[in-house]
């Protein structure tokens, strides 16, 4: 299988009401499935609640809870992977997991690596150890989380993922940085790599603009959600196009090696 085809959902994030949230992403996907099929369908960081660290009412059980239940329905429901954040009771604080559901009713999971420093993430959420890859179809994904993205080192394509995604609620104050690091990360990698970003003001008052778009190896934009827009965007990726400029471009031949202790 040399292709996929994915969606990423940019949408209005309502603070900690999972009922109206919930209530509007199925509005939206019932749209979106009634003309298109997808083979992995990717909503923003916590879309349920919204980046609501403090709250410590805002966790699911470990054993699993509303939400993954909810992706479970989706997911089984339009016949794909349906992946997003949700906040993950983990001791005496919570974990920011990426879930990761089959159709099927699988279960895979990543936990956010590098917590925000700067609105005291740290302090509320337990920091994600283990590096994960995905595979679709023969396809190898590696997923992150917002702040992740500033990090190369996390990023670095050892030749075992062809696809980086960044689900994430990152503001509009620093809205240029996103757009030039999943690039980055695209170019330094040669993979594609996805962004999913929220819109709206979330319950501290932060402004999200979106940002929401899927970037081909060289940098390019195939692909974007409009600026303050709840949307979903879709393409299909061709990753024989990737292999192909990677053996005529074999730039991965001479990066440097470490380890990640």
């Amino acid at each position: 299988m040399s292709t996929l085809k994915i969606a990423a959902l940019q949408y209005d994030i309502q603070w900690l009401d999972k009922k109206t949230n919930f209530a509007t992403l199925e509005k939206m996907l019932h749209e979106f499935f009634q003309n298109n099929k997808v083979d992995l369908m990717l909503l923003p960081e916590t879309f349920s609640t919204g980046f609501c660290i403090e709250d410590k009412n805002i966790q699911e059980p470990e054993s699993g809870g509303k939400d993954v239940l909810w992706l479970k329905r989706m997911a089984k429901k339009y016949n794909c992977v349906v992946a997003g954040t949700v906040f993950v009771k983990q001791g005496d604080k919570k974990v920011n997991r990426f879930y990761w559901v089959s159709a099927n009713g699988s279960v895979e999971y990543y936990d956010k690596r590098h917590l925000f420093r700067l609105g005291k993430e740290g302090d509320f959420v337990a920091q994600g150890t283990e590096r994960k890859i995905f595979e679709l179809k023969g396809i190898k994904i590696l997923p992150q989380i917002c702040y992740d993205l500033r990090f190369p080192v996390w990023s670095r394509n050892k030749q075992d993922y062809d696809l980086l995604i960044n689900v994430a609620n990152w503001p509009d104050a620093r809205r240029a940085i996103w757009d030039i690091l999943l690039k980055a990360r695209a170019i330094e990698n040669q993979a594609y790599v996805i962004g999913v970003n929220r819109v709206g003001i979330d319950g501290h008052g932060t402004t999200h603009s979106g940002g929401t778009s899927i970037v081909d190896f060289v940098g390019k934009n195939i692909i974007f959600a409009e600026d303050n827009q709840q949307q979903i965007i879709s393409v299909e990726l061709d990753f024989s196009t990737l292999n192909k400029f990677k053996k005529d471009f074999p730039a991965f031949l001479d990066a440097d090696t470490f380890e990640i202790c």
